[in-house]
C-alpha cells in the first residue's frame, strides 16, 4: 500500500470518526430536550389539576353562600381557592423557568454542536483539498517517472542489445510509417469502420449528449495538463534550449494534424479518424528522429484518442436524439392525421342519418297516404333507407370508437420490388380509419414505385401486434443500425405463418403475390425500346410530349438566363 492510499484511508476514517461523534451530541441534546418536555409537561398537568380544583371550590361557595348556618363556608372556599391560585402560580413559574432553561440549554447545545460540525467540515474540505493536490502531484510525478524508467529502460537494452536493438526499433516505425502513408495515398476505406451504436455499449441508457460533452472537456483537460507538465513529447538533445524547440515542433505538429482530425468527427467516422489519429501519431514521430529523436509520447496520443471517443459519442447521442425528437414528431403528424380522419368520417356519417331520417319521414308519409298497391313501393323503399341509415350508424360508431381507443389500429404488410426487391416486406402501423391513404403515402415520390399490400391486420392493441412481429423477424431487419427502419428480408410464407400463429388466420385476407404492375411494365418497355429503336424514338417523344417545360408548367433555362 502507498503512502497515498495509506493518508486517504486516514483521512476518511477521521471523516466518519467526526461524524459519529456529531451523531453522538445530537443524540444527547434531543434526549436532554425530551427530558424537559416531559418535566414541563408534568407541571402543566398539575396546575390544571389545581386550576379545576380551585374552580370546583369555587362553585361550592356560590352554590353554599344562601345558607347562614355555614357563613365560615366562604371564608375556607376563598382561603382555599388562594391557597390553589398560590400553588398554580408557583407551578407555571416553575414550569416557565424550566422550559426557559431547556430552551437555552438546547441552544447552546445546537450551537455547539454546529460549531463542531463547521469545523469538521472545514478540516474535512482542506484534508480533501490537500489530498488532491497530491494526488495531483503524484500523477505527474508518476508519469514522468514512468517515462523516465522507459527511456532508461530504452537504453539499458541499447547498451546489451547494441545496433540490433536500434535496428528491431527502426524496423517497426519504418512498417508502421509506411502503412500510414499508405492510408494517406489511397485513403481510409470501410476496413476502419466502426459501428456508431457500438460507442455507447459501455454507456448507461439515461447517459445524454450533454454528459458526453462534459467528458470530452475532461479530456481535453488532460490532454492540455500533459503538456504543462511536459509529458506530452520528448526528445534526446541535452541542451536545454534545443530540447524545448524538438519538443515544441513535435508537439505542435502533431496537435495540428489532430485538431484537423476532430473538426471533422461525425457518429460514423470514429473507426476511420482514429486510424487517422495513429497515422499522424507515427508520421510526426518519423520526422521527429532528425531532430534526435523528437518524438510524441504513446500516452499523450492515448489522451487525446479519449478525445476522439467522446467527440464521436456526443454526436451518435445526439443524433439518436434528434432521430426520437423526429419519429416523435411524425408520430404526432400521423395522430392528427387520423384524429381529422374520424372527425370527418364521424361529420360524414352524421349528414348522412339526417338526410336518411328526413328520406325515411317522406317516405313514411307517402307510404301512409299511398294506395294498398303503391304501399309495397314505398315499403321496399322505406327498407332500403333503414338499412342505409344502419350502415351510417355503424360508420359513425366505428370513428368514434376508433378515435376514443388509441392503440386500435393497422398492423400491414407491404412490398415494393422495384425498390427493394424480392423477399423484402415493410411490417407497420397506421390508426388512419382508411390504412390506404397511409400506404399510398408512402409510395409517394421518394421511392421509384407504388406498395403492394399483402395483409391488412387490424387489432384492438396495433403497437403491441406490430411489435411482437418485429421482435419475432430481429435478426431478419435489413438495417441493422436503425431499428426503426420497419424493413425485413424474410418469406412472406413466415410472416403469414407467425401471424396464423397469433390466432389471427380467418380475419385476415392475404395476398401473396406482389403485382408491381409499374415495375413490370417498366420491365417490358425496357426491354422493347432496347430491342427496337422505332419503339424506342416513340417513348422518347411520348415522354417529352409530357415535358413540364412544353407544357407551360415551368420556364426553359434559356427564358431565366435572359431574366
Amino acid at each position: 500500500m502507498t503512502d497515498f492510499q495509506l493518508l486517504l484511508i486516514t483521512a476518511i476514517a477521521a471523516v466518519i470518526f467526526l461524524g459519529f461523534q456529531l451523531l453522538k451530541l445530537r443524540k444527547s441534546a434531543t434526549q436532554r430536550d425530551t427530558e424537559l418536555r416531559e418535566l414541563k409537561n408534568k407541571y402543566d398537568k398539575e396546575s390544571k389539576q389545581w386550576a379545576a380544583r380551585a374552580t370546583a371550590l369555587e362553585s361550592d361557595n356560590k352554590r353554599l353562600s344562601k345558607w347562614a348556618v355555614v357563613a365560615d363556608a366562604d371564608a375556607r372556599a376563598q382561603e382555599l381557592i388562594k391557597t390553589a391560585q398560590a400553588v398554580m402560580d408557583k407551578a407555571t413559574t416553575d414550569a416557565a423557568t424550566l422550559t426557559a432553561g431547556a430552551q437555552q440549554e438546547a441552544s447552546t447545545l445546537l450551537a455547539n454542536a454546529n460549531n463542531e460540525v463547521n469545523t469538521i467540515t472545514s478540516e474535512a474540505k482542506q484534508q480533501s483539498k490537500e489530498l488532491k493536490e497530491e494526488a495531483k502531484a503524484t500523477l505527474n510525478s508518476a508519469t514522468v517517472q514512468a517515462g523516465t524508467i522507459v527511456d532508461a529502460a530504452n537504453k539499458r537494452a541499447e547498451e546489451i542489445a547494441g545496433s540490433a536493438y536500434e535496428a528491431m526499433k527502426n524496423a517497426s516505425l519504418y512498417e508502421q510509417t509506411v502503412k500510414a502513408m499508405k492510408n494517406l495515398i489511397e485513403g481510409y476505406g470501410d476496413q476502419y469502420i466502426v459501428p456508431g451504436h457500438s460507442l455507447l455499449d459501455d454507456l448507461a441508457e439515461e447517459f445524454g449528449y450533454a454528459q458526453a460533452g462534459e467528458e470530452l472537456k475532461k479530456a481535453r483537460e488532460r490532454s492540455k495538463l500533459m503538456i504543462r507538465n511536459g509529458t506530452a513529447a520528448t526528445c534526446d538533445y541535452v541542451e536545454q534550449n534545443r530540447r524545448e524547440t524538438a519538443i515544441n515542433f513535435v508537439t505542435d505538429a502533431f496537435n495540428g494534424k489532430v485538431d484537423s482530425i476532430l473538426s471533422r468527427v461525425k457518429n460514423d467516422n470514429a473507426g476511420k479518424l482514429d486510424q487517422e489519429f495513429r497515422d499522424a501519431f507515427t508520421l510526426v514521430n518519423f520526422n521527429g528522429k532528425a531532430f534526435r529523436d523528437a518524438r510524441v509520447t504513446e500516452e499523450y496520443m492515448n489522451s487525446r484518442l479519449e478525445e476522439l471517443k467522446w467527440a464521436a459519442i456526443a454526436q451518435q447521442l445526439k443524433l439518436e436524439d434528434r432521430e426520437e425528437q423526429r419519429r416523435i414528431k411524425e408520430q404526432i403528424r400521423e395522430e392528427e392525421k387520423a384524429r381529422r380522419e374520424y372527425e370527418r368520417a364521424m361529420r360524414e356519417a352524421a349528414k348522412d342519418e339526417e338526410m336518411l331520417h328526413k328520406a325515411m319521414e317522406k317516405a313514411q308519409k307517402q307510404f301512409d297516404q299511398a294506395g294498398a298497391e303503391q304501399k309495397a313501393k314505398y315499403e321496399l323503399q322505406l327498407q332500403e333507407l333503414t338499412e342505409k341509415l344502419k350502415q351510417a350508424e355503424e360508420r359513425n360508431q366505428r370513428a368514434l370508437s376508433m378515435a376514443q381507443q388509441t392503440k386500435r389500429g393497422h398492423v400491414y404488410i407491404i412490398s415494393n420490388i422495384g425498390s427493394f426487391g424480392e423477399h423484402v416486406y415493410k411490417i407497420g402501423l397506421t390508426r388512419r380509419l382508411e390504412p390506404q391513404d397511409r400506404i399510398r403515402e408512402l409510395g409517394d415520390s421518394s421511392v421509384p414505385f407504388e406498395f403492394d399490400v399483402h395483409a391488412l391486420i387490424f387489432s384492438e392493441n396495433a403497437p403491441a401486434l406490430e411489435l411482437q412481429l418485429h421482435r419475432h423477424f430481429l435478426l431478419k431487419q435489413m438495417n441493422k443500425v436503425n431499428y426503426r427502419k420497419e424493413f425485413f428480408e424474410v418469406d412472406l410464407q413466415h410472416i403469414r405463418e407467425e401471424v396464423e400463429k397469433l390466432g389471427l388466420a380467418g380475419t385476415v385476407k392475404w395476398t401473396m403475390t406482389a403485382a408491381a404492375q409499374e415495375y413490370h411494365e417498366t420491365l417490358a418497355i425496357e426491354k422493347a425500346i432496347s430491342e427496337d429503336p422505332k419503339k424506342r424514338e416513340a417513348w422518347i417523344m411520348r415522354q417529352l410530349e409530357l415535358d413540364p417545360v412544353k407544357n407551360g408548367m415551368v420556364e426553359p433555362l434559356e427564358a431565366l438566363a435572359e431574366e
